[in-house]
């Protein structure tokens, strides 16, 4: 039997706009290598993915769970 370890959540919907990067680049340091988060946002946050690969590099990787068109979900995870 395997016991997985439940994912944070990051659900920003109701986080000020300008709050929103900040608060997920300190989820995203707060991870160990290997470890993940799952962003929850009110429209598609390809522009963080844009200032992840500018200011992260090919440190993190990026799944999206769900696309719209009223919630999009985002698993982003360090790599190991």
């Amino acid at each position: 039997m395997t016991t997985a370890t439940a994912e944070i959540v990051v659900d920003v919907r109701n986080i000020v706009p300008r709050e929103r990067h900040p608060m997920i680049f300190d989820a995203f340091r707060s991870l160990a290598a290997g470890e993940a988060f799952q962003l929850v946002n009110d429209h598609d946050p390809k522009p963080l993915y844009y200032q992840f690969q500018a200011e992260l590099g090919p440190i993190f990787t990026w799944d999206y769970l769900e696309t719209g068109p009223e919630v999009w979900k985002v698993r982003i995870a360090k790599a190991a």
